[in-house]
């Protein structure tokens, strides 16, 4: 009987380190993305995509020129995801981790979302914690969704207070306005409540500013609503041409489905300060929540503080 023989493999670190130097190189590349707002040239290796990740695979079929369009994914999000799919490694940073991701998650890529959730646990932070918390609850994460909760009710005062907090969604927000572990007084989470009705009531749209370091967790979770809406109209991947022919190149849209079913969440206010598109279940939900503390609180109830 022929002996079936041994695998032996060499150093893993001098072929990681000479994959990385292909992450965004032109020289023998094969395919040019075109990415974010800023519209940045990303090359890469259709041939290594496909292998190592289904989403490409299925984008960068037979027939889809280059450039590649994604203009809702911020580059350094992408140029993260490519190192990862290139070495199986990837250097995360704090203030760009959710769009990671966000991005993984949306790419079906299991091992990456695992890496950033350990990632944001570790980095949890006040001024994080609530634009991650959104992103948990957007797609369904819900271990990440307990330690951001847990986070909360242990430093209540601090992120009631963070821009984050005022940028939750309806959805988002009752999970925290419910919790009786909460350590503020009633007072104090009817007023936040107030302040987030009122930045909702002067915005009344999502994802339009942007912090200096990351983008809004709306603007994130935007993203993933426009990603699944995508699959509900065109079932799949497309490539159209862009508005009038443009010289750009095509632009290859994409749509699947993500984990939870995730859907732009609707911003829902009390009666009588109800954003565009508010939904009415979280409307009542959210009125109820805080309407029952404000009583137990000498009567600020929620209608009033509005």
């Amino acid at each position: 009987m022929e002996n079936p023989g041994l695998v032996v493999r060499g150093q893993a670190a001098p072929f990681s380190t000479a994959l990385r130097s292909l992450v965004n190189n032109p020289q023998y590349s094969d395919i040019c993305f075109v990415v974010g707002q800023e519209r940045q040239e990303v090359f890469a290796h259709r041939c290594l995509l496909a292998c190592r990740c289904n989403f490409f695979q299925r984008l960068l079929g037979p027939g889809v020129p280059s450039p590649v369009v994604l203009s809702t994914v911020p580059a350094e999000a992408f140029l993260a995801v490519l190192e990862f799919l290139y070495t199986n490694s990837v250097k995360l940073h704090q203030h760009s981790v959710l769009e990671v991701l966000t991005t993984a998650v949306e790419y079906g890529l299991e091992e990456l979302r695992e890496l950033c959730l350990e990632f944001v646990v570790k980095v949890l932070d006040v001024e994080l914690v609530c634009e991650a918390l959104q992103v948990a609850v957007t797609f369904g994460l819900g271990s990440l969704q307990e330690r951001c909760i847990a986070f909360i009710e242990a430093h209540s005062q601090e992120a009631l207070r963070t821009r984050g907090f005022l940028e939750l969604s309806a959805t988002a927000l009752l999970p925290v306005l419910r919790s009786d572990k909460l350590c503020v007084d009633e007072t104090e989470l009817v007023q936040a409540a107030r302040n987030w009705a009122r930045v909702g009531a002067v915005s009344g749209t999502w994802g339009r500013a942007r912090t200096p370091k990351r983008r809004r967790p709306r603007e994130l979770c935007k993203r993933a609503a426009g990603t699944c809406s995508r699959l509900a109209s065109t079932g799949g991947i497309r490539a159209t041409r862009g508005r009038g022919g443009s010289s750009s190149g095509p632009r290859a849209e994409t749509g699947f489905a993500c984990p939870g079913g995730a859907k732009r969440p609707g911003r829902a206010e009390p009666t009588g300060t109800a954003h565009p598109g508010a939904d009415a279940s979280n409307q009542t939900q959210i009125h109820s929540a805080t309407w029952g503390r404000g009583a137990r609180a000498g009567g600020l109830g929620l209608r009033s503080a509005w």
